[in-house]
């Protein structure tokens, strides 16, 4: 899955700009920092095994998870929080575990638009709050370049398997929890 690259809503693609929005004390500032932490060892062994950012058709590394609840639902969230592991995100994997996905973390809350090119998988994607609230959830079919979009500005969307959230009843309006300090309360 790739998040569309920065242009206007109208012709399809993602709204948003990777500019931080200059709010030293909002939520999303605190998610970077977060993500920031999480990742950042990850980077420094990456970058110095001289490995290709994204090799044609291979997917990339498996990135630092963090784990998610969606009500008693545990999940094992991968953490694309930089632009490239974004641009990578689950193109060209050949499976995900039971209760396994990726969390998007944008650098401020916007409409976000994905599409499937070059993702094998069948996923099903929640766009979601700053706060954690689920505002929509898209079916995506595998190989595709159809738009799949947030109904509204967010902050993160996470992939998982096509299915998963409806197999659980989750839908809009559901919370989704995270670790002390990923999402702002309400």
């Amino acid at each position: 899955m790739k998040a569309w690259p920065t242009g206007a809503a109208d012709q399809g693609t993602r709204q948003s700009s990777n500019v931080a929005d200059g709010r030293q004390n909002s939520p999303i500032g605190g998610i970077r920092r977060f993500a920031a932490a999480l990742l950042a060892p990850l980077i420094l062994v990456w970058i110095a095994s001289g490995q290709p950012a994204l090799a044609q058709g291979v997917a990339q590394p498996r990135l630092q998870t963090v784990e998610l609840r969606a009500g008693i639902h545990r999940i094992q969230a991968e953490l694309a929080a930089s632009e490239r592991t974004r641009a990578a995100g689950l193109m060209f994997r050949q499976r995900l575990g039971p209760n396994e996905g990726m969390l998007f973390v944008f650098p401020s809350q916007d409409r976000q638009c994905f599409w499937m090119r070059n993702t094998v998988l069948a996923l099903s994607i929640a766009f979601i709050d700053a706060d954690g609230t689920v505002v929509n959830i898209e079916d995506m079919q595998p190989q595709t370049d159809d738009g799949h979009c947030s109904a509204r500005p967010v902050s993160f969307a996470l992939e998982m398997e096509q299915g998963w959230f409806r197999s659980r009843g989750i839908g809009p309006g559901a919370r989704i929890a995270g670790p002390p300090g990923m999402f702002a309360p309400r």
